[in-house]
């Protein structure tokens, strides 16, 4: 009988070795040679689950933002069933600070990823016109829906994390200033 084979683990476990090497050395280190060496695998498996190295190094950079959707969401659900929009928002930006194992292991890769797009056009040019999903998502959450806002707390987050992930800057201190901001942005209006 033919062994059944799942194809989705099999693409998971070769992007879980690009993730490996990225988060290490950076995404230099992901050579289609490399990742199969890292993964265990003939270097065709990675052409026949993914392409290109090209196509490779996005088909991992999705798999792992999917991920870091689905812990997002796990941990927004347990907020309860009617959380307030403050919560929700705050626990969004919360994702975007290395505060466990997987979202700074999942930051350290995204870095080696935003240093590939800046010098590989190819790359850039395949995710610069990506639709702002998640700036219309705090945006929705700000009480009038406040697009200026939503794109600082982003940059801001975003900065705050790269101060983390340098050793900078203490996870209670980015708390307490997303908190901040937050308690700015929902201050009750006299």
């Amino acid at each position: 009988m033919p062994r059944q084979v799942d194809h989705e683990a099999r693409r998971r476990h070769i992007a879980a070795a690009v993730w490996r090497l990225a988060a290490s050395g950076g995404l230099e280190d992901a050579t289609i040679r490399r990742v199969a060496a890292e993964a265990g695998v003939p270097a065709r498996q990675l052409q026949y689950y993914f392409g290109t190295r090209e196509d490779l190094l996005l088909g991992a950079l999705e798999l792992l933002n999917r991920d870091g959707e689905a812990e997002a969401r796990e941990r927004v659900a347990a907020l309860g069933q009617e959380p307030e929009p403050r919560d929700v928002l705050r626990s969004v930006l919360l994702e975007f600070l290395p505060l466990d194992e997987s979202r700074r292991q999942r930051h350290l890769v995204h870095m080696a990823y935003f240093v590939r797009f800046m010098t590989e056009d190819a790359l850039r040019d395949r995710i610069r016109d990506a639709p702002p999903e998640l700036e219309d998502l705090i945006a929705m959450l700000l009480p009038e829906g406040r697009r200026d806002e939503a794109d600082f707390l982003l940059a801001g987050t975003t900065g705050l994390q790269g101060q983390m992930l340098l050793g900078q800057l203490r996870a209670e201190r980015a708390i307490e200033l997303i908190d901040r901001q937050l308690d700015r942005l929902f201050a009750p209006v006299d």
